[in-house]
């Protein structure tokens, strides 16, 4: 499946913030990362994050677009939008 994430470099923390709508009305899951946007860092912070959030391996999941924007669009091998929501909760709808 491929998910929607909007990443805040720098942000703290590591942590899934919930979900939202983008200013299209489509759902993007929220993520701050304490690491910086700079050598892909903040990157390989968000696939850590993800993957131990929805519980696969950080091989299952990979950046399709937005390598160096905010809003990115990882796709995820293995994981059914019914486990994601068990595991994130549902995403808001549009």
């Amino acid at each position: 499946m491929r998910l929607a994430v909007r990443v805040t470099p720098k942000g703290g923390r590591d942590a899934v913030d919930g979900w939202a709508l983008d200013p299209a009305g489509r759902p993007l899951l929220k993520l701050r990362v304490s690491a910086a946007a700079a050598d892909g860092a903040a990157n390989a912070a968000v696939i850590a994050l993800l993957a131990k959030a929805v519980g696969r391996p950080k091989s299952a999941l990979r950046i399709v677009s937005g390598d160096t924007a905010r809003v990115k669009l990882i796709e995820i091998e293995g994981l059914e939008a019914e486990a994601l929501a068990a595991k994130l909760g549902a995403p808001p709808a549009n």
